[in-house]
């Protein structure tokens, strides 16, 4: 509810005043919270030369006021919840200042309505317009988050109980106690059951980061009960902590995106170094026991060339990083498949990112 109610007033107001009041923060209210909100009404990869469109979209990138011979122009890089992308060019005319000003009033993660024309500029769709008013930032209440954002695919709850009790498993008491503090606590509990497991490569919904982190745990369970040898605890330590960095590496506004940390630092050492504090508000934590998990932590992505300041050293560790594999591997081209069917006939698309031809039957 965007309306604040809790305002001091400096004036007394007689009970006539206070009911007019009252009556106005209620028809407030209820206007805001019936209010016609925008819906997505089709999703960019679905756009076609010569469209005419009346939508809505998130803005990931601004680039900047410039001067061309008509006068003033900005370009917007526009994108919803499939992750694609869409120039938007506006075209101004030679007052500067509004151009300017309505470019200043258009943030990045701001939600604009767009009325405009799809065309074609170097082998690309694009969207242009040149008169004002074409479009317009929306307010929180205007629009479905999960119009830019995709929603879970699970029950986040019922996610979060199966970790849970998962926990609940745990012999090692010093490895039981760490894990109870961390997932009990409940600024992280809520980010979990909200965070995505990516901005676009995989798991990149509502709650991704959760289901992935149970994949990874349901595949480190089946290498333990395949290899008795392993220890147990530690493999579901690692499994359930290996991505605790991400609830700091991501951000989830209109879209998913990175923080200054993530950027700077990374997921793999903000969970080691979030990990490594929380155990050491333990006491008589074994030294050695710490150290195997965060390693783990440090070595999950497998080798340096893909981000891992150390490599597994220790079968545990091994493992959660194959597990890890496995989840985000096999995540991102069931959803290249599921995502390309619906953009082709052929048999096969090629997946750039991976510079080959992927089979869709």
């Amino acid at each position: 509810m965007g309306m604040n109610m809790g305002c001091a007033l400096s004036f007394p107001l007689s009970s006539v005043h206070r009911h007019k009041l009252y009556t106005f923060f209620v028809i407030a209210i209820i206007m805001e919270e019936n209010a016609e909100k925008f819906r997505k009404k089709q999703p960019i990869s679905s756009l076609s030369e010569g469209d005419v469109i009346d939508d809505v979209f998130v803005v990931k990138i601004k680039k900047g006021v410039s001067e061309y011979a008509k006068g003033y122009r900005f370009n917007l890089l526009l994108s919803d919840n499939s992750g694609k992308t869409i120039e938007y060019v506006y075209w101004g005319g030679h007052d500067e200042g509004k151009v300017r000003a309505l470019y200043d009033s258009i943030k990045s993660d701001s939600v604009v309505r767009v009325r405009a024309k799809v065309s074609s500029y170097g082998g690309k769709l694009q969207l242009a317009t040149n008169e004002p008013g074409v479009i317009e930032v929306l307010d929180e209440w205007q629009y479905h988050s999960e119009d830019f954002v995709k929603p879970a695919k699970k029950d986040v709850n019922e996610m979060y109980a199966q970790l849970l009790q998962t926990v609940e498993t745990v012999e090692n008491p010093h490895i039981k106690t760490l894990l109870e503090r961390i997932f009990t606590d409940p600024p992280i509990r809520e980010k979990m059951k909200i965070h995505p497991g990516a901005i676009s490569i995989h798991h990149n919904w509502i709650g991704g980061l959760l289901e992935h982190t149970l994949e990874v745990l349901d595949f480190c369970e089946l290498a333990a009960r395949k290899f008795p040898q392993l220890d147990r605890d530690l493999l579901v330590a690692g499994a359930l902590l290996h991505d605790i960095g991400k609830l700091e590496e991501l951000e989830v506004t209109s879209r998913i995106k990175g923080t200054n940390a993530g950027q700077l630092v990374g997921h793999v050492m903000l969970g080691a170094l979030y990990v490594a504090g929380k155990i050491d508000e333990m006491e008589e934590f074994d030294e050695e026991l710490k150290n195997k998990i965060l390693h783990i932590l440090v070595s999950h992505h497998g080798k340096r060339d893909y981000g891992s300041p150390k490599e597994p050293m220790f079968p545990e560790a091994l493992a959660v990083y194959y597990a890890d594999e496995m989840s985000s591997k096999l995540a991102e081209m069931i959803e290249f498949v599921e995502d390309s069917k619906g953009d082709t006939e052929d048999d096969f698309m090629y997946y750039r990112r991976h510079q080959k031809n992927i089979f869709l039957k």
